[in-house]
């Protein structure tokens, strides 16, 4: 009988640029786009310094492109590339009823699998479109958080799918991959709760590293688990309970469900950010705000299940508290990376005022979610003037797609004023990867 594994890995060796639509062709380009955008914003963080200073000790050799400069083995460039699309977190998401993933965190190691094979622009996108497809269908299906595992977990089997068709694998070599990544790579969902550290940031890059270098171990005849899925102690019976996916009956189009953020903060923040900068009001003005939100915007950035949000002293503890984006995009009429320098982060200004903002989950947005992102944000001003707000969505979310050239003034304001790599990512499957890789340096 076939394994679930094999008819996944069925699934991604026979993906093919044919099979994508208009749509979903123009969607991946936009995402490639944002997600290098991110990642040329943050080569200055200080995480992924160190991570580059340890690369260029261990390694510092090898085919694939590092952005910034420089050349490393295909699984450190995943770790370095991957880390520098999420530091700033600023990328992609989709959202589920049960979870939250950011599948451009696929980036990395797909890029740098397809540069080490030489692929075509066209190869790049469908191997792309291969991991996003596996990764939201299986937050769809199989959600973890709640049973206390991060979304990595489903991340490792779309690496292993996305960088084995990259690579040109064959489906019994995916086969093995998808079980060598399946089982190896099952992280705590600790890494989001409570007081936060870098990484936050870094354990998607750990894991798309981890999974490359399996996927090149299967493609040298190492094998692994069969029945990774379905058999005894696997992810079915250990950690995600019973679900079904047809991989038989799926497409590569769940690149269409995914959805951009406008503003440099958590995805579940997106429409009550926008909903405050909105109203424009002067933040020594302001007496209180209460925002009232859906529940899994509540219980990861609101102070519920996952920890206070109103102790804040880092960048990782202040991208993820809602208290503290809503005071800072009030004070500073933005969201942006200069919100979570240091320096800003501490200022009284803003370790006051979050302190006045109160968010409580709201039922009927809760149920509403994820079709909207709906929110109500109520300022109350020192005059006794109130303000209020209510958005369904914001533009970015599914109901509102960012077009490319909003796309391209976001990757202008964190990347600078770089045509060459815009038009490379609009072209993208008219070149080869490493024609786009040669503009990363």
């Amino acid at each position: 009988m076939t394994t679930e594994s094999e008819a996944l890995a069925a699934f991604a060796s026979r993906a093919a640029y044919d099979d994508l639509s208009v749509s979903a062709r123009a969607q991946l380009k936009i995402r490639v786009l944002d997600a290098l955008g991110c990642a040329m914003g943050a080569t200055g963080g200080m995480p992924v310094r160190a991570i580059r200073d340890q690369i260029e000790e261990f390694d510092g050799r090898g085919v694939c492109t590092l952005v910034g400069g420089g050349q490393a083995a295909p699984d450190r460039a995943a770790f370095y590339n991957g880390a520098l699309v999420r530091y700033l977190d600023f990328n992609d998401s989709y959202l589920a009823k049960g979870e939250t993933c950011h599948p451009s965190d696929n980036l990395s190691a797909v890029l740098a699998a397809a540069e080490y094979a030489d692929r075509s622009g066209s190869d790049l996108l469908t191997a792309l479109a291969v991991a996003y497809q596996v990764q939201c269908r299986l937050s769809d299906e199989a959600p973890v958080r709640a049973k206390g595992f991060d979304h990595t977990t489903q991340g490792a089997y779309a690496v292993a799918a996305g960088v084995a068709r990259a690579l040109g694998l064959d489906t019994a070599q995916t086969a093995h991959a998808i079980g060598i990544c399946g089982t190896a790579f099952n992280a705590l969902r600790v890494t989001r709760t409570g007081a936060l550290s870098h990484w936050k940031g870094l354990a998607y890059a750990n894991m798309a590293a981890g999974c490359t270098f399996a996927v090149f171990l299967a493609k040298r005849g190492i094998t692994g688990p069969a029945e990774v899925f379905e058999g005894n102690k696997g992810f079915k019976d250990s950690i995600a309970g019973p679900f079904e996916i047809d991989w038989g009956r799926e497409d590569l189009e769940r690149v269409t469900h995914t959805i951009l953020k406008k503003h440099n903060a958590e995805i579940h923040a997106q429409s009550a950010v926008d909903a405050v900068l909105g109203l424009r009001v002067r933040g020594d003005d302001v007496e209180h705000v209460d925002i009232e939100i859906f529940d899994v915007a509540y219980h990861i950035i609101g102070g519920g299940e996952e920890g206070d949000k109103t102790q804040i002293r880092t960048k990782e503890e202040a991208d993820h508290s809602l208290p503290y984006m809503v005071a800072a995009a009030i004070l500073d009429g933005q969201l942006m990376p200069a919100q979570y320098a240091p320096e800003r982060i501490v200022r009284d200004d803003v370790q006051s005022l979050l302190r006045r903002v109160v968010v409580r989950p709201n039922a009927r947005y809760s149920e509403r979610f994820p079709a909207e992102h709906a929110c109500k944000v109520t300022v109350r001003l020192k005059s006794g003037r109130t303000l209020v707000s209510e958005p369904r969505d914001y533009e970015g979310f599914h109901t509102r797609p960012m077009s490319w050239e909003t796309a391209r003034k976001k990757f202008t304001s964190l990347a600078g004023e770089r045509p060459p790599i815009a038009e490379a990512v609009s072209n993208l499957e008219c070149i080869r990867v490493r024609e786009l890789t040669r503009l990363l340096t």
